[in-house]
C-alpha cells in the first residue's frame, strides 16, 4: 500500500472516530425521564416508546400525565436498558424509536398494564402492537389507572 493510500485510510478512519457515526446504543444508561412515554440515554439521546402513549405532564391538569411521568422514572431513571428497535430508527422529531426492557420488565406493556399509557400504533412498528393491545383491555377490565371508576 503506498504512502498516500494509507494517508487516505487513516484520514478516513479518524473522521468516522471525530463525526461519532456510530449506531445508537442497544444497551444504555438512562440520564432523564421526559414524560411517560420519552426518555434520554447517555450519549443525549432521545428516545420514544414504541406502541404506547401517555397523557401529557403539562398543562399539569390533565389526568394521569404526573403518574406516568412518575411511574416512568420508577422503572427506569439511573438504570441501564436494553432497547429493541422495530422497522423504523427515528420519528419525525429524530427521537429514536424503541422498546425499552429493564431487566425483564417490558416497559412499555408495564406502563399499558398499569392503566397509565394507551396502546396505540404507529405503523410500521407494529412488532409488540396485539400484546399491548391486550395488555390495555386488562388494564380496563381491572380498572386500573386511568380506567378507575
Amino acid at each position: 500500500m503506498s504512502n498516500k493510500a494509507k494517508f487516505l485510510a487513516t484520514t478516513a478512519f479518524v473522521l468516522l472516530l471525530i463525526c461519532g457515526c456510530t449506531s445508537p446504543p442497544d444497551t444504555a444508561l438512562v440520564t432523564q425521564v421526559i414524560d411517560g412515554d420519552t426518555i434520554v440515554i447517555e450519549g443525549g439521546y432521545r428516545v420514544r416508546y414504541i406502541g404506547i402513549d401517555t397523557p401529557e405532564v403539562y398543562p399539569k391538569q390533565k389526568a394521569y400525565g404526573m403518574e406516568a411521568w412518575q411511574a416512568n422514572r420508577e422503572l427506569v431513571e439511573g438504570k441501564i436498558v436494553h432497547l429493541e428497535r422495530d422497522v423504523s430508527q427515528t420519528d419525525k422529531h429524530r427521537r429514536l424509536l424503541r422498546y425499552i426492557y429493564v431487566d425483564d420488565i417490558f416497559v412499555n406493556a408495564e406502563l399499558v398494564r398499569q392503566g397509565l399509557a394507551f396502546a396505540k400504533a404507529y405503523p410500521p412498528d407494529i412488532k409488540y402492537q396485539d400484546y399491548l393491545e391486550q395488555m390495555e383491555v386488562e388494564a380496563r377490565k381491572a380498572g386500573k389507572g386511568m380506567w378507575a371508576k
